[in-house]
């Protein structure tokens, strides 16, 4: 390697930003005070179309998201998407309001509670002067599973979603979501095969519009317990042996297709007073193909 010498004094930091294409600043005749600035997204004219949605995506931002089971409290990074409607006579909406009443959220705790992220919605079409305004807000959320024999304690987590429609005449539409990962066994491996099953790793993703009001405990728990009640077995973080011995032999006691969990994971759903309509989803990593199989239901309850 050739040895990398200073051969002569350094120039000062400033001539070596000139040397590497810094320039100084033009003089400039535009003005610099808020007031005196042209406000474009203001101008009102026949801008053709309404838009439904328009804001920011991917924003990490700090949480606390509160849970159901162990640990009950724990600070989490969600990523938000923040929109609002616009109509055809304005030209654009202000964006940096939006992150301004994300900083208030911040400010207020900034939890996962439902009320509060209904306020949140709510008090962003009055910020923005729009007619309609959404949250989306995903996060993983950890919690606490014990191993079946030995009790042996680690973190699970599964990744959660908020999504929270507001619009005035029609209020609030709530919708929560839970993606979480579970063993299944291929039923016709047990039923064909001499010598036990093959199973994977199925991903489970649930969504449902709730209503708050008939919540009788943390959703995430409720759509964490429909997914792996259901499934041939649920994941630990830490097996011994006398708890690999039992976890597998569950499986294979519990042959599922994905066919087989969408259907069982749905009668769940159904049968759970909050949820209004849902879809579930399960995608099999099949362990003997080189794709993954999937299923797929979409279920309203008929109104009472």
């Amino acid at each position: 390697m050739r040895e990398n010498r200073v051969t002569s004094k350094l120039p000062s930091k400033a001539e070596r930003h000139r040397l590497f294409g810094s320039v100084d600043p033009i003089p400039g005749d535009k003005p610099t005070l808020k007031e005196h600035m042209s406000d474009l997204q203001n101008e009102q004219r026949n801008y053709l179309f309404d838009i439904e949605q328009v804001g920011i995506a991917r924003v990490k931002h700090p949480i606390t998201v509160e849970a159901g089971l162990a640990p009950a409290s724990q600070v989490s990074i969600g990523i938000f998407k923040l929109t609002t409607s616009l109509n055809r006579e304005a030209k654009g909406i202000n964006m940096s309001r939006l992150t301004e009443h994300l900083e208030e959220y911040r400010q207020q705790g900034g939890t996962t509670d439902l009320a509060q992220l209904a306020r949140f919605a709510r008090g962003l079409t009055a910020r923005m002067n729009q007619e309609r305004a959404e949250l989306e807000l995903s996060f993983p959320w950890f919690y606490e599973r014990h191993s079946p024999m030995l009790g042996k304690t680690g973190l699970n987590h599964a990744e959660g979603l908020i999504r929270i429609t507001y619009e005035e005449g029609r209020g609030s539409r709530v919708v929560v979501g839970l993606t979480v990962a579970v063993t299944t066994l291929c039923p016709c491996s047990k039923e064909i095969s001499e010598y036990s099953a093959h199973n994977q790793r199925g991903v489970v993703t649930m969504e449902a519009r709730i209503d708050e009001l008939d919540m009788e405990q943390d959703w995430k728990v409720m759509l964490l317990n429909a997914a792996e009640s259901n499934a041939s077995a649920p994941l630990h973080p830490i097996l011994k042996r006398p708890d690999e011995k039992a976890i597998t032999e569950k499986a294979y006691e519990n042959p599922r297709f994905v066919e087989d969990m969408v259907r069982l994971i749905a009668a769940d759903l159904v049968e759970l007073k909050a949820v209004r309509a849902f879809t579930v989803e399960c995608r099999n990593e099949e362990s003997i193909h080189l794709h993954d199989a999937i299923a797929k239901i979409s279920y309203k309850k008929p109104r009472s």
